[in-house]
C-alpha cells in the first residue's frame, strides 16, 4: 500500500523539477526567516533553521537570499512579519489533512484555505478535529540506487533512528524523534551516506484505505492544490491508495 508518505516523495521529486521556483524560494524564504526568528541566526544553534538553510541550498537559492532571511527573521533588516497557522479538515472519505503555514495574513490565509478545501469535496475542521490521528517524526530520505538496505538499516539504527522504511521506490525512508532529527542526519553523513532530504513531519498513526479512483483524484487535487498555495508549508494525510491505483493517478 502507498499512502501519504509515497505521494508526499512524489511532491519532492517534482519539486526538483519544479518551474514554479519563485513560489519554491518564497515558501523557503518564509521558513528560514521564521526559523531564525524563534531559535536565532546561527544554524549551528538552530537545527531547524540548518535545515531550512539545507534546503535553500539544495534548490540552488543565492546565498545572499539566504542571508537577507536570516537577518529579516534576527531583525537586522526590516520585513514581513510571519506567523504560523496550522488548519486542520477532512477530505473525501473523511480522510484526515492537516496544513501547516506561514502567512502575513491569517484571515486571507484562512479564506483561502477554506476555499480550497470546499472546492475539493472537503471541508475546513475546529482545531484539534485529526490532530490527534498524527505523530510528529523526523524523516530522512537516502537515495535507494546507491546504498544497499542492510547497509542503511545497520547505520541509520546506529545513528539513533528509530526505523527504515522501504517501501518507496527511489528512497529509504529513515524515521527519528523529532529532536534526534538533525543527530541522525550528521551520523549517517559521517558514515558515508548521502542525505536527499531531512525533515519534521507528521506520521498518521491510522488511515483511511481509498479504493475508488474518481475519489483518489478527487483527493489528489485536494492536496495538490493546497500545497500550491504560497502560504502553505506543508500537507499531510492519512489516506492509504494502492502503489497500482496511485501510479494511475499520477
Amino acid at each position: 500500500m502507498a499512502g501519504h508518505s509515497k505521494w508526499h516523495n512524489i511532491r519532492h521529486k517534482k519539486a526538483k523539477m519544479d518551474a514554479k521556483r519563485g513560489q519554491m524560494f518564497t515558501k523557503i524564504i518564509r521558513e528560514i526567516t521564521v526559523a531564525a526568528r524563534q531559535g536565532g541566526g546561527d544554524p549551528e544553534f538552530n537545527p531547524r533553521l540548518r535545515i531550512a538553510i539545507e534546503k535553500a541550498k539544495k534548490a540552488n537559492m543565492p546565498v545572499e537570499n539566504i542571508e537577507r532571511a536570516i537577518k529579516r527573521g534576527t531583525g537586522e533588516l526590516e520585513g514581513i512579519s510571519y506567523e504560523e497557522v496550522v488548519y486542520e479538515g477532512y477530505g473525501p472519505e473523511g480522510v484526515a489533512v492537516i496544513v501547516e503555514c506561514l502567512t502575513d495574513n491569517r484571515n486571507r490565509t484562512t479564506s483561502e484555505v477554506r476555499h480550497i478545501f470546499t472546492k475539493h469535496g472537503g471541508n475546513l475542521g475546529a482545531s484539534g478535529c485529526v490532530s490527534f490521528l498524527f505523530e510528529e517524526k523526523g524523516v530522512i530520505l537516502v537515495p535507494k540506487e546507491r546504498y544497499d538496505e542492510e547497509d542503511v538499516f545497520e547505520k541509520a539504527i546506529e545513528s539513533g533512528a528509530e526505523d527504515v522504511i522501504t517501501d518507496d521506490e527511489e528512497y529509504y525512508e529513515i524515521r527519528t524523534e523529532p529532536k534526534e532529527l538533525y543527530t541522525v542526519k550528521e551520523n549517517l553523513e559521517k558514515e558515508g551516506i548521502e542525505v536527499e532530504k531531512a525533515e519534521l513531519t507528521r506520521i498518521p498513526t491510522t488511515s483511511v484505505e481509498i479504493k475508488n479512483e474518481d475519489t483518489a483524484v478527487k483527493l489528489m487535487k485536494l492536496l495538490d492544490a493546497l500545497e500550491d498555495n504560497d502560504d502553505v508549508q506543508k500537507v499531510y494525510s492519512n489516506f492509504e491508495i494502492s502503489n497500482q491505483l496511485m501510479e494511475k493517478i499520477t
